[in-house]
């Protein structure tokens, strides 16, 4: 492993999403501060409080929430453990997915239910505006530019500093950016699996791409599920040795070396995971062991 420091964190370099909001490109996810099937509250608030303090400790600036985590929870502690938040914190929620029950994920894009969700999680997180509000899953009963287009009416309206999207295609990228500037993609990516529900693995390397190309932040998620990778003697098990980590932060490097652009954001509720997530952001694999890592996870 690379030489480390108090601030892990800052080793993975900056990203300016939209123009004016730097961060580290390691993030943190704060799905998983919720209770089991992130439904209700965390088995041990001290814990996931103590989590987010550490986060920031750690030099994470990126914190990603969505009001269905919980539903309502994630973003409750983050205002609790945080607020007055610091000056350099960017905190990204998402609105736009119903929770009748623990295990169901129910999309509503209705213009009218997006308003009411933003207005939610701007009094749970104490904010007037929200840095980056990402429209969380695009709603089949629902025209997707109708959903697109209340974002950039609150947008306008000054309640949203920025507009992200997420479980998205390439084709809805595309659509959303006629209405409102687009600063975030959040699809599944990792390296056991690169597809996500609307697109193949190769759609989805093609968006990172875009995204690249036109300075939009890519936030994977789940992104350090590695699968049958991570196995012993398997090839991430291998260049861990090398580097004296574990097979999830080589997981973790291989993300921030595949693109400038990428913002992953891995979630836990221990902070000793979270310690060794951050340690992550210091390893620097070579181009060769990049490689290697990526022809395998294709086989």
């Amino acid at each position: 492993m690379q030489h480390t420091t108090q601030r892990p964190a800052e080793a993975s370099g900056t990203l300016t999403i939209g123009g004016d909001l730097k961060v580290y490109r390691l993030g943190f996810g704060a799905m998983r501060l919720t209770g089991e099937g992130i439904w209700g509250p965390p088995a041990n608030k001290q814990e996931a409080i103590a989590v987010l303090h550490r986060a920031l400790e750690l030099g994470i600036n990126l914190i990603d929430t969505a009001d269905s985590y919980g539903p309502e929870v994630s973003e409750l502690l983050i205002a609790e453990a945080l607020y007055p938040y610091p000056k350099d914190l960017v905190i990204a929620t998402k609105g736009g997915l119903l929770r009748p029950g623990p295990g169901q994920w129910l999309p509503d894009g209705r213009p009218e239910h997006l308003r009411e969700a933003l207005e939610g999680s701007l009094r749970r997180l104490r904010l007037e505006r929200i840095d980056i509000y990402q429209f969380h899953r695009p709603d089949p009963r629902v025209p997707f530019e109708d959903s697109v287009g209340e974002l950039a009416k609150m947008r306008a309206d000054g309640k949203i500093r920025h507009v992200g999207l997420s479980n998205i295609t390439i084709e809805q990228l595309a659509q959303a950016q006629k209405i409102v500037p687009i600063v975030t993609v959040q699809n599944h990516y990792n390296l056991a699996s690169r597809e996500s529900e609307r697109m193949s693995a190769q759609q989805s390397e093609e968006m990172i791409d875009i995204c690249e190309r036109q300075g939009i932040g890519f936030i994977p998620w789940n992104p350090l599920a590695a699968g049958e990778l991570a196995r012993p003697g398997g090839p991430l098990d291998q260049i861990a040795k090398r580097h004296n980590a574990k097979p999830s932060q080589i997981a973790l490097a291989w993300l921030l070396k595949r693109s400038s652009t990428m913002l992953p954001i891995p979630g836990t509720s221990s902070v000793k995971h979270l310690e060794e997530n951050a340690m992550g952001a210091t390893i620097r694999l070579t181009q060769e062991e990049f490689e290697a890592i990526d022809r395998s996870s294709k086989q």
